[in-house]
């Protein structure tokens, strides 16, 4: 792809999968291999109720997908996940989340990017590193 696609844009590609849907995740800024999105827990995402912080699978969930939709500049497309490592920094209470991902290593088959998440006061929640594979589809 020769130029970054708009916002609105990107937001119409990850809007058509039910399961972003159902993660509310929304488009804040898209850059020449950068994404930054933000998704507002849900109840169903709480683990544990006594003390109500967010299950990890939904911060690695977060971690795979911007990391994953930070490729949109160099491909128009989202790839398949090859490899992912997600790091939990602190426990992520309820509220609006917004995570950061940028392209590492652009490569004509595999390609490298990162995620971070941070809770509404800007502390970083967890981060992590995925391989992508980013050859054009046959």
């Amino acid at each position: 792809m020769s130029e970054v696609p708009s916002v609105e844009d990107v937001q119409k590609l990850i809007s058509r999968g039910p399961f972003h849907q159902w993660l509310g995740l929304k488009v804040v800024a898209v850059g020449s291999g950068t994404i930054e999105l933000t998704a507002t827990s849900r109840e169903e995402w709480v683990v544990n109720p006594d003390r109500g912080y967010i299950h990890g699978g939904i911060l690695a969930t977060l971690v795979d997908l911007t990391a994953d939709w930070a490729m949109v500049s160099k491909t128009g497309r989202g790839v398949p996940t090859i490899d992912l490592r997600v790091d939990y920094h602190r426990a992520a209470m309820p509220g609006v989340l917004t995570v950061r991902g940028e392209i590492v290593n652009f490569g004509r088959q595999f390609s490298v990017a990162e995620a971070k998440v941070f809770d509404h006061e800007g502390r970083l929640l967890a981060s992590g590193r995925g391989t992508y594979l980013t050859a054009p589809p046959a």
